[in-house]
């Protein structure tokens, strides 16, 4: 099957009135492990998914997705923010509108919004208005709008912060169906217990520059950096 992976960013960076808020960042991000962004507070992790998703363009350095399938990669990623971004519409039709753009054949919108519905357990909530839903639905309606899309990858961007624990466990049930899936997850959290049950990889910035990147269960007990390892120990970093 064609993908549009590897995405490759080569010495990224993204600066702002002659600040620099991303330094030289080089990675690849390919199909496999469930990615984990970690840092302080403006680290730079927002928008190192930002850059990835397309939703700014670096300053410096180069962007670009390696697979057999690059130029269909705006069609076959996404991404989902803290607060869902909804239309004024059903459940379902939020879930139609997407595939609509995304230039899914009518005839097979149904299908698909049936199963995102079931995948995300809102197949209930189908004909109410989104923006009657709870935030914790809300959220479950953005990841069933990339379920639907049949992405190859999602950037997800601390999906859970304003969630209680209930809500905060089924976003993370759905990523994790998305992951078995076949879907890259690409997740950034300030939640150091969400990382450790969610990551099979970590990615760790701090003051805009990607410091260690490491298997998860060696990263939480070995960092290898003085950053890293005061992060774990739960020391403030400076910005």
């Amino acid at each position: 099957m064609s993908t549009i992976l590897p995405l490759r960013l080569d010495r990224v960076g993204y600066a702002i009135g002659g600040k620099s808020l991303i330094d030289e960042l080089s990675l690849t991000l390919d199909i496999g492990p469930r990615t984990v962004i970690l840092g302080p507070n403006g680290a730079g992790k927002s928008l190192t998914l930002r850059l990835c998703h397309g939703l700014l363009q670096p300053s410096s350095g180069t962007l670009a997705w390696g697979g057999s399938a690059a130029a269909l990669a705006a069609r076959r990623q996404a991404m989902v923010f803290q607060r869902p971004i909804l239309l004024r519409r059903t459940v379902a039709a939020n879930i139609a509108y997407a595939l609509a753009l995304a230039g899914v054949p009518r005839h097979q919108r149904r299908e698909r919004i049936d199963d995102a519905l079931l995948q995300t357990r809102l197949s209930d909530l189908a004909d109410l208005p989104a923006r009657v839903l709870s935030i914790g639905e809300q959220q479950r309606l953005a990841l069933a709008r990339v379920w639907a899309l049949q992405v190859e990858i999602v950037f997800l961007d601390e999906p859970t912060a304003s969630l209680d624990p209930g809500a905060t466990r089924a976003v993370e049930a759905i990523a994790n169906a998305m992951d078995a899936a076949g879907t890259k997850i690409v997740m950034t959290t300030h939640d150091m217990g969400q990382a450790r049950r969610m990551a099979d990889e970590i990615l760790f910035l701090h003051q805009g520059r990607l410091v260690e990147r490491a298997p998860a269960d060696e990263f939480f007990a070995r960092p290898r950096t003085a950053e890293a390892q005061a992060f774990v120990r739960g020391e403030l970093l400076s910005n």
